[in-house]
């Protein structure tokens, strides 16, 4: 039986995959390094991580589940040890898949790893009821382990095994009983006890001339054999023909050694040897059929829950972090996806938040931001360093969490879920070796409308900003018509103050569902406020408070020249 964390019980599990451009500007990789240090839980977060999902009944399971881990850290610390039982359990699973390994290990780690499989479910069974769960996800996952625990017959289960564990430790050696016909050749051999205690000696060669040299009769019947225990009958070896040539070159005289069995080959160490195989083979299969009377053990459905279990518990680990901080987090409300709408309040980057939990003591600025049907296209301008990026950022950070089911940087949200984000950021010089920076741009811009929606987010950062401001905002103006005629939610930060003034030529030059807006980063008394507004574009402005703030308007380098020829 499949059971998933991510989706609901039969539900069909559709998603796309964020482009390589949006793992990277969305800093997908920065932020697994923040959840763990261990790379093998990052490689299986990471698959998580860059895939998106639409579909509202998926993100609501997700979040409810994702509440229950945040609320509970004795869950989470419950679900850390229950993987590392998982991890053993993998380990053992794999290990009987290992056609080489021998048949009384395979027992021996089948009867471990069962004991495993009723630790896990008995350990879940019992954290997850002892808590005010109320996600379904975690709710139909009690009734599932308790379903099992119930009706697989634990309590005996375990008894058998560790019986069975008890029986296979104390074995210390085996006695192989030989049967031979009137040449000597072995023609049948079979386990004749089980021994609690080692043997001794070990020189067989010894034993053997120090037999020869004895003028007794042979020894009448098998030995003392009423204390020990009876193990398997003894089985007919089939004798194969053992043959050994040695030919010389060509040059010297053709001489050909054989060895046949009438001469003594050596069979019966190949026999013992296939005895022992096959007898462990039929023990071992016996007591898988023994177990199966409780549970199916080929392939645990526990075993799969192990990536989305890491995944929840250090989203809530990292979402407890900064909380502690003192910035605000919140369950997305999950809107209808042909609304195509979104509002966050005090919205802030989350890349900032995990710097000041990793020690950097930033002041970080929130913002509000709603796309509805007034606007859903945002032309942000401001300063240099003014905080474009960083917003733009935070916006495409936050929807990809809600989708994830994380609890978003904000202190409210509600969000109509994409099909997928896509960014447009400027490239690597070494990508654009072939067709120059704004061929490379263009190209990307043309692979993104070709994939896009209305559903879409596209986020466009300083794009175009590399030819002529003529030709960049002729390109950018067409740009976005485009997004106006297809609908999608965008934030389109640029120096191109002409473009977001702009807004109105272009709403009306195109019909569209998707408005345009001017969206600015603010300053306050010659400093960064990084508030974002709904306003007309403020170049002139702000070139005057940065030119103050550092003293070199005209009549303060007037005054500053003045002063000095006076002196």
């Amino acid at each position: 039986m499949e059971y998933s964390l991510l989706y609901p019980q039969n539900k069909e599990k559709k998603s796309s995959t964020l482009t390589n451009e949006s793992i990277n500007d969305l800093s997908i990789d920065f932020i697994l390094e923040a959840l763990t240090d261990q790379k093998y839980e990052r490689e299986h977060m990471r698959k998580l991580m860059v895939s998106v999902t639409d579909d509202p009944e998926v993100i609501r399971y997700r979040c409810d589940v994702f509440e229950d881990f945040l609320r509970f850290p004795k869950l989470r610390s419950s679900m850390e040890e229950l993987v590392r039982k998982l991890a053993d359990l993998r380990d053992l699973e794999r290990f009987q898949k290992d056609q080489d390994s021998a048949a009384f290990w395979s027992l021996v780690n089948r009867l471990r790893e069962v004991d495993e499989y009723v630790c896990c479910i008995s350990m879940l069974r019992d954290v997850l009821s002892s808590l005010d769960i109320r996600s379904k996800g975690m709710r139909d996952l009690l009734d599932l382990v308790t379903q099992i625990s119930l009706e697989s017959g634990f309590d005996d289960l375990k008894k058998d095994i560790d019986e069975m564990l008890a029986k296979v430790k104390r074995l210390k050696s085996i006695t192989i009983g030989v049967n031979l016909d009137s040449m000597l050749r072995p023609k049948s051999a079979g386990v004749v006890c089980l021994n609690d205690s080692e043997f001794k000696e070990s020189g067989l060669m010894r034993r053997f001339m120090r037999f020869a040299d004895r003028k007794e009769e042979l020894h009448h019947g098998t030995g003392d054999v009423e204390s020990i225990r009876l193990f398997h009958p003894a089985t007919p070896i089939s004798m194969p023909s053992f043959t050994q040539k040695a030919e010389l070159n060509d040059n010297m005289t053709g001489v050909k050694i054989s060895t046949s069995t009438v001469t003594g080959a050596d069979s019966l160490s190949n026999a013992i040897k296939d005895i022992v195989t096959n007898i462990m083979n039929q023990t071992c299969t016996e007591i898988k059929n023994t177990v199966k009377r409780y549970v199916n053990i080929s392939g645990y459905m526990l075993i799969g829950l192990m990536p989305e279990i890491i995944f929840y518990v250090r989203w809530a680990e990292l979402i407890d972090k900064i909380k502690a901080q003192g910035m605000p987090v919140c369950k997305a409300e999950i809107l209808p996806p042909d609304q195509r709408e979104c509002s966050f309040k005090d919205l802030y980057n989350l890349k900032l938040a995990i710097k000041n939990v990793q020690g950097d003591n930033i002041n970080i600025i929130t913002n509000d931001i709603d796309f509805n049907d007034d606007y859903r296209i945002f032309i942000l301008t401001g300063p240099n360093r003014g905080g474009k990026t960083i917003f733009t950022q935070a916006y495409g950070l936050a929807m990809h969490l809600a989708q994830l089911g994380i609890y978003v940087p904000a202190s409210q949200a509600a969000i109509s879920p994409c099909d997928n984000i896509f960014t447009h950021f400027p490239a690597d010089e070494n990508d654009t070796v072939d067709l120059g920076r704004l061929g490379e741009e263009s190209k990307r811009l043309s692979e993104i409308f070709q994939v896009a929606t209305e559903r879409s987010v596209m986020l466009l950062n300083e794009s175009l900003a590399t030819t002529s401001v003529t030709e960049g905002l002729f390109i950018a103006k067409d740009v976005v018509k485009a997004m106006r005629f297809l609908g999608v939610r965008c934030i389109f930060n640029t120096h191109m103050h002409d473009l977001a003034r702009s807004v109105d030529e272009l709403n009306s030059s195109v019909e569209g569902e998707s408005k345009a807006a001017s969206l600015v980063t603010g300053m306050h008394d010659g400093e960064r406020s990084f508030k974002v507004s709904l306003l007309p574009p403020q170049g002139v402005s702000y070139a005057k408070d940065i030119a103050l703030k550092y003293g070199i308007s005209f009549n303060q380098i007037k005054d500053s020249i003045n002063k000095y020829k006076s002196e």
